[in-house]
């Protein structure tokens, strides 16, 4: 497969990174300081804080043009309508890989319906400058696998070959034949856990206050109630059945692991924030 990496932040690049060393035709997408970087060095991956720092020199290109067999879009969420510009005009099924509570219609509308999938990367990382920190166990290797599907739910020879792909390169992707509701579910999660971190002053202050998680909880499980279909993975059901005193206990312990501290909820940045106010739009609308 000739394949393209819309967006060269730490996800981006981890997942091309693979892509590369697997032998597959991948390019990587980006632009201003990150290109230059990327041309003078390649990718920089380096693990949690670990001094050590590996190069891969991945393709990267500024202005793609042409066709690919697949586009693997992993940018923020707010960042999405400019994207979809530049998509219009490129041939090729495009895998949209991000928080995106919104469904496929608002995608399909621009690109085209039958050019839509969707995704959700399930790594772990920041950037440290040009430097990719990631920890051992990422989206390459977890148990988590890295759910992606077509929008109507179809088991389609196409989803079936990019799992392939993906897998060839030690990649733990699977087929998710829910993956709009998986979005949602996520969204439900992820927007009040975000909010109550920035608001905390990062995940590990969130932990020190157990009134603030509890009221978290409380609006997870308002969130939960209100999608319009069951919840997927159906574990999250828990979230609105298990005693809130045991959530809190779980949810501070995970708040104070490495695995929250590399997540990026310490990230107060303006695209952080950005992002977070587009996914809580996204939700009010249903």
């Amino acid at each position: 497969m000739k394949l393209l990496v819309y967006g060269a932040g730490r996800t981006g690049s981890v997942f091309s990174t693979h892509l590369h060393e697997a032998g597959h035709d991948v390019s990587l997408l980006a632009r201003g300081e990150r290109l230059a970087a990327l041309r003078r060095h390649g990718v920089q991956l380096a693990e949690e804080n670990s001094p050590a720092v590996r190069r891969v020199p991945v393709p990267v290109v500024e202005h793609p043009a042409g066709g690919y067999d697949l586009i693997a879009v992993l940018v923020r969420t707010h960042q999405v309508d400019a994207v979809l510009e530049s998509l219009a005009g490129l041939e090729g099924d495009v895998l949209f890989m991000l928080n995106w509570a919104a469904g496929a219609r608002p995608l399909g509308a621009v690109i085209g319906h039958e050019r839509v999938l969707l995704g959700f990367p399930t790594d772990a990382g920041t950037m440290d400058g040009d430097v990719v920190r990631h920890r051992a166990a990422n989206l390459m290797t977890r148990l988590t696998p890295m759910p992606i599907g077509e929008p109507d739910g179809r088991a389609t020879p196409r989803l079936e070959r990019i799992v392939r792909t993906f897998r060839s390169a030690g990649i733990n992707a699977k087929a998710e034949p829910r993956m709009d509701a998986w979005l949602k579910t996520h969204a439900a999660f992820a927007v009040p856990l975000e909010q109550a971190a920035h608001a905390a002053g990062g995940p590990e202050a969130l932990a020190g206050d157990p009134d603030a998680v509890r009221d978290m909880i409380r609006l997870m499980r308002q969130h939960l109630a209100a999608l319009p279909t069951p919840p997927v993975p159906r574990g999250f059901v828990a979230l609105r059945a298990l005693p809130e005193g045991l959530l809190v206990a779980v949810l501070r312990r995970f708040l104070r692991s490495s695995t929250a501290a590399h997540s990026g909820l310490s990230s107060a940045s303006p695209a952080a924030m950005a992002e977070l106010e587009r996914m809580a739009g996204q939700m009010r609308a249903w």
